[in-house]
């Protein structure tokens, strides 16, 4: 009864697994747990009456032995072993009954025995991966333990079907718990019995395959969290999946995968991200969509970077970048002056408590910042743009509705009034050429020129408030003059230079000595080098009219950059020195008051506009 304890264990396998797979979670063990049972072994038939073979009944009397001889003989020539009444063991056995001792009937059924494990072997060696030729197996060797349980060849047999028995159901076992999603990447489950298989039967196909089934569920799992965003947790599941089975290549395939969905899910919102900065109501939108991608992009991701870049970009610039030149469209033809993109950023306004040569109005120096950048124009208006806007509107600027503005008188050296000189003219009253900066402006017309520039082209033309002027002269650095501290380099900008010489050569009695620039009067606009930001004249050849009305200190000034204005004020804010400034008026933070309605021969403007 040996045999039959072992194939009385493969019920208790199923049973064992069973109450396995179905552990509460709490109680100790994985919920999906699959483990080897321990092998019981009992010779009580009544465990498991469906292990033992009942042969099909055959009604056999002593006067029909000869007949059934016969018929079994030729049942067993023609293969037909165990499964009908009429084929040769049911007849064999059912002639043991009535002759135990009948020597024809013990050959008859040793030879059909040898039959029966001959066909056993042939199913064994695919029993393990095929559960239809598993159960014939069994079948099988309930019947040959019907024949002859003691048979050492039989017994040899009972004992490799119940071993693939117990692995069958193990591995039956492991794929529910594979179906149920109960991997085991944690122990357990679904790989803990498909390991247990392998170790009992090293490279068993069926186990194996099971491995990588939950390889594969593994890389799924992740793959379907990467696809949700999740990539914290597909990386977990991969991990999982790289300790089932060592280096393989399914695995880093996978990596491959998901860092594939990854790089297109971050693309995907930049792209998007970038579209939606075309609007200036969409940064709300790109911003939550940044969010995401540094959210789930490797650290350094250079796609990531690019995106946010484009955000700070569009949150200080909108559509522009810093040191960008553009001309909008006019709406009655051609093009507004050239403009350039003032980066954001901030600077100490105003002089320093010990500067030489500081006033009283220039103080307190105060830290300003600008959150936004902003449009200025590369050059100061010229008579011509002023022109095509006075054409274009008809009209009448301060000085020719007065009849008179203040010019350079070349033989007495002074500045004088002279009648019939208006925006048309130059510095001395001569009429100006189209690409000279414009002069005799009051800040009204200039103010008109800017509106008319925003009304052309839809955008917010104006003139630059005093802080923006001071922050675009310095352009980043912080000294006594634009371009640092002392002496001013070679043709930096047009000052009163001790070399410079007048027509009739007369000389500046207070200039900058050893300095010349080759002009005595305004030059064409852009006849000096641009500063570090790419705008010109800031500095020289004309001061500048500003949006601020003229308080005499800074006190309670705007730390945000805008115009420091009152409705109703008289007194404006002129910026930056002239061809005929003093050296002291060229400073950085110098400013001047001067009445609303001033028109001179140093005095010009230039438009800024927000962007």
């Amino acid at each position: 009864m040996r045999a039959f304890g072992l194939l009385v264990l493969t019920g208790l396998v199923l049973c064992g697994c069973s109450r396995e797979a179905a552990a509460p979670r709490g109680s100790g063990r994985d919920a999906g747990e699959v483990r080897m049972p321990r092998i019981t072994v009992t010779g009580d038939d009544s465990v498991n009456a469906a292990l033992n073979w009942q042969p099909p009944a055959v009604v056999l009397t002593r006067e029909g032995i000869p007949e059934a001889r016969r018929r079994a003989s030729e049942a067993l020539a023609a293969g037909r072993l165990y499964a009908g009444a009429d084929d040769a063991i049911p007849l064999y056995l059912a002639i043991r009954r009535l002759e135990p001792d009948d020597a024809a009937t013990r050959r008859g059924l040793d030879q059909a025995l040898d039959r029966l494990l001959e066909r056993g072997e042939q199913v064994v060696k695919t029993a393990e991966d095929r559960d239809e030729d598993a159960r014939e197996a069994a079948e099988i060797a309930a019947v040959a333990r019907a024949i002859d349980p003691d048979d050492e060849a039989v017994l040899a047999y009972l004992s490799r079907v119940d071993e693939i028995e117990q692995l069958t159901r193990l591995n039956l076992a492991s794929e529910r718990a594979l179906n149920l999603g109960r991997l085991g990447e944690q122990g357990g489950g679904a790989l803990a019995g498909f390991r247990e298989v392998l170790k009992w039967k090293p490279g068993q196909a069926r186990a194996l395959q099971g491995i990588a089934a939950v390889e594969s569920a593994l890389i799924r799992r992740a793959e379907d969290v990467a696809q949700a965003g999740d990539f914290e947790t597909a990386k977990v599941w991969l991990d999982h999946a790289g300790k089932v089975r060592s280096n393989a290549p399914t695995v880093a395939d996978a990596r491959q995968r998901v860092e594939a969905i990854r790089t297109v899910r971050i693309a995907g919102l930049r792209e998007s991200g970038v579209q939606d900065l075309q609007s200036p109501l969409g940064l709300k939108a790109a911003r939550e969509k940044l969010a995401e991608v540094l959210r789930i992009a490797p650290p350094g991701d250079p796609v990531a970077a690019d995106f946010r870049q484009r955000i700070e970009l569009a949150t200080h610039y909108g559509l522009f970048r810093p040191g960008q030149a553009f001309t909008d469209a006019l709406g009655n033809g051609g093009r507004g002056p050239e403009m350039v993109i003032v980066p954001h950023g901030g600077f100490l306004m105003g002089a320093d408590e010990n500067e030489l040569g500081a006033a009283d109005a220039e103080k307190p120096a105060h830290y300003v910042r600008f959150d936004r950048g902003f449009a200025m124009a590369r050059n100061a208006v010229t008579v011509g743009e002023f022109r095509r806007f006075v054409q274009a509107t008809q009209y009448r600027p301060r000085a020719t509705r007065r009849g008179h503005s203040i010019v350079y008188d070349e033989r007495s050296g002074n500045f004088v009034r002279r009648s019939g000189v208006d925006w048309q003219s130059d510095y001395s009253g001569m009429p100006a050429r189209a690409d000279m900066p414009v002069l005799h402006v009051s800040v009204y017309d200039a103010e008109a020129y800017a509106d008319w520039l925003a009304k052309q082209t839809g955008h917010g033309y104006r003139l630059p408030s005093e802080a923006e002027f001071e922050y675009a002269l310095r352009a980043g650095v912080q000294g006594r003059y634009p371009w640092g501290n002392g002496v001013p380099p070679t043709r930096v900008e047009n000052l009163t230079g001790g070399n410079d010489t007048s027509p009739s050569g007369r000389h500046w009695n207070n200039a900058f000595v050893g300095y010349g620039d080759g002009y005595w009067g305004p030059a064409p606009v852009a006849s000096f080098p641009p500063n570090a930001w790419g705008l010109h004249d800031l500095g020289g050849n004309t001061s500048e009219w500003v949006a601020d009305c003229w308080h005499a200190s800074y006190r309670r000034a705007p730390a945000d950059g805008a115009a420091w204005f009152n409705p109703g004020c008289r007194s404006r804010v002129v910026r930056g020195g002239s061809w005929a400034s003093a050296p002291v008026q060229a400073r950085a933070a110098w400013r001047s008051s001067s009445d609303s309605d001033m028109t001179n021969a140093r005095v010009g403007f230039r438009v800024v506009r927000g962007i």
